[in-house]
């Protein structure tokens, strides 16, 4: 009785934030009542650049934890989610030093804040799939786990026209063997994990999570953070510095898996 309650809440839950896309949606491309809003004269935003499609990468697992270990190169992977002022601070100073990075986002997020898809790409960074809630995917059923998965990259197609470049699994760094199954399913061909977690969503400051990151850090890895922390922003000047300092650099994960 409990986990049918959980399922139906979490359904109508899902609904709910359907409901509030679509009329994001309205309000985005000129139709709904926030079009009226808008100053005499004043542009319709145009659709947001397109996101490269996911495709199998030969001789990578089904999870990845890190990119090549010969090259000089790293991946910041920022869980998307959060106050969006947060979100567009840490995207202008990982472009003021020249780094790209990954987001990965959460559908429901994307349903409030939709300008933050046209923000991350044309930025030149990657954008990607966390699961629509930001629930423990790894917990759920097989049919509320694939509606997670769906649900976010259904967002993500209607902001930008493809699902995105990357599934992350929410709550968990790695998937249980049915969640990657079921991202394969919904177009994702590999699961993307990491070998460095930040701790940043602890909030132990900014410089504990430099440290963190600094002490674990090498050519190849794949870096674990958030949006949403003041910490997070406090310290990634710092973060790259110490990737510039070791001659590593910033990119994202398609570049640095390709």
């Amino acid at each position: 009785m409990i986990e049918t309650d959980r399922r139906t809440l979490l359904r109508a839950g899902a609904g709910l934030a359907l409901t509030g896309a679509l009329a994001t949606g309205c309000a985005a491309t000129g139709t709904g009542p926030a079009a009226h809003a808008r100053p005499p004269g004043a542009k319709t935003p145009g659709p947001a650049p397109a996101a490269p499609a996911p495709r199998r990468l030969p001789g990578l697992p089904d999870q990845i934890t890190h990119g090549p270990r010969t090259r000089p190169r790293v991946a910041l992977t920022f869980h998307g989610q959060g106050d969006p002022a947060t979100a567009k601070a840490l995207l202008d100073q990982a472009e003021k030093a020249g780094a790209r990075i990954t987001v990965l986002a959460v559908g429901s997020w994307l349903d409030e804040h939709p300008e933050l898809a046209r923000r991350i790409l044309e930025g030149g960074h990657d954008l990607g799939n966390h699961t629509h809630h930001h629930l423990d995917v790894n917990d759920m059923s097989e049919a509320d786990a694939y509606a997670e998965i769906t649900g976010c990259a259904d967002r993500l197609r209607r902001l930008t026209g493809s699902i995105g470049t990357w599934f992350r699994p929410s709550r968990t760094q790695t998937a249980t063997p049915l969640v990657a199954r079921l991202a394969r399913r919904a177009g994702y061909p590999h699961v993307l994990s990491y070998d460095v977690d930040s701790l940043d969503f602890t909030s132990p400051g900014a410089p504990a999570v430099t440290r963190k990151i600094a002490a674990e850090i090498r050519p190849g890895s794949v870096v674990s953070l958030h949006f949403g922390y003041a910490d997070t922003v406090a310290a990634l000047p710092a973060v790259l510095q110490e990737l510039e300092r070791r001659g590593l650099r910033a990119v994202t994960t398609t570049e640095l898996l390709t």
